[in-house]
């Protein structure tokens, strides 16, 4: 048997040639061998770490990575594979360098490990963690993706003592499917900083995107604060807010402000371009029993305006809203001889009432168009 690196023994190419899955860490003459490629010869042979020291020294590998701290005297195969570098191959972090951030977390998850138990193994074993703060002890295979900074580009990732900023928070929460509060509490854990504090209600706050101004007011009064303190937090969290909040709420408020009128989420969008839909007035004012010029008053001191164009009529007709729910065309928009036929055989009514009521309603239709005054059979 040749004592050479370029041995062919299989007894040898358990040290030199080790597999995992579709990869290998191959030795070659000349290089350093990594101290991971020890452990995980170690490892996979069933002997003391310093066995294989000795046996790639015999067979021409004498420059071997060595920790400053004793070897152990067995090493099991999960902790060898601690040391697995966090790449697309069998490669391993050096004890040279203090292990970042990503190997950190990104050998944490893949083990099972919460990354302060990761950390604590990787030390016995000689590595340098700069961790200036407990590490969290729950495992989260998640973690890996929190630190990484352009997911779609190059596989760049936050390390220690970094700043994450707000938009970094909102994206990785949208892409984990979870909220800010999670990601940001778990980034600060992790030993990153924020250009903001996590608060408790910062959970509640952020839970549901595009903070409603229905969503402030419930926040508000589960919390116990006010809807400006809640609107100054949003602003804060960089997320976005209601551009109106009253001084003080109605008791119908919650209610015409909530898609169902039930006074609780969906709550309505607000829509900056062709303002709040006309039959919501309309099911309000029957729902609460008020004129739809009040609702409509009151809905645009809430931030939700209705357009110039709409024509409000003094009382609420339930005609009027089944006659608004066939209608997919906004106060901007033509209405023309399809959708007055369309809405006129989802009613049961006559196209020349239907064009005459959308006309008295606001809508703007031609003028030239002769509507039949005959009904059509009702579709739907």
């Amino acid at each position: 048997m040749s004592n050479t690196p370029e041995s062919q023994d299989p007894e040898d190419l358990r040290f030199t040639r080790l597999r995992l899955g579709h990869h290998t860490s191959q030795l070659r003459p000349g290089e350093r061998v990594p101290f991971g490629h020890v452990l995980f010869a170690a490892a996979t042979a069933g002997c003391a770490p310093a066995d294989v020291v000795s046996r790639l020294t015999a067979l021409g590998y004498p420059d071997v990575e060595l920790p400053g701290v004793p070897l152990p005297s067995t090493v099991a195969r999960e902790d060898a594979l601690l040391l697995k570098a966090d790449t697309y191959n069998l490669s391993w972090m050096g004890l040279d360098e203090p292990v970042s951030l990503r190997n950190l977390v990104a050998a944490a998850g893949e083990r099972g490990l919460g990354p302060a138990e990761a950390a604590r193994r990787l030390t016995a074993l000689g590595y340098t963690v700069p961790a200036g703060r407990p590490l969290p002890e729950t495992p989260d295979s998640r973690d890996i993706m929190l630190i990484r900074t352009d997911p779609r580009g190059s596989a760049e990732f936050l390390d220690w003592d970094a700043e994450a900023s707000l938009r970094h928070v909102f994206r990785v929460a949208r892409e984990l499917r979870c909220d800010p509060h999670t990601v940001a509490t778990r980034l600060l854990a992790l030993g990153i900083r924020l250009p903001y504090t996590p608060e408790p209600d910062d959970a509640l706050i952020l839970a549901h995107p595009g903070a409603a101004l229905g969503h402030v007011v419930t926040v508000a009064r589960e919390t116990g604060r006010t809807p400006e303190d809640i609107v100054a937090r949003l602003a804060e969290l960089g997320a976005d807010r209601p551009r109106t909040v009253p001084d003080s709420l109605d008791a119908d408020d919650l209610r015409l402000i909530s898609e169902n009128l039930d006074g609780r989420r969906p709550w309505l969008k607000v829509n900056t371009v062709v303002g709040v839909q006309l039959r919501h007035i309309l099911r309000a004012a029957l729902a609460t029993g008020r004129t739809p010029a009040d609702i409509a008053a009151r809905l645009a001191e809430l931030g939700h305006w209705l357009h110039e164009n709409a024509k409000l009529p003094q009382v609420a007709d339930p005609e009027d809203i089944r006659l608004l729910e066939t209608v997919d065309r906004s106060f901007l928009d033509g209405v023309h001889l399809e959708h007055v036929l369309r809405s006129a055989s989802l009613t049961g009514r006559s196209p020349a009432d239907v064009a005459a009521r959308l006309t008295a309603l606001g809508y703007r239709l031609p003028d030239e168009v002769d509507y039949p005054e005959v009904c059509g059979a009702v579709r739907g």
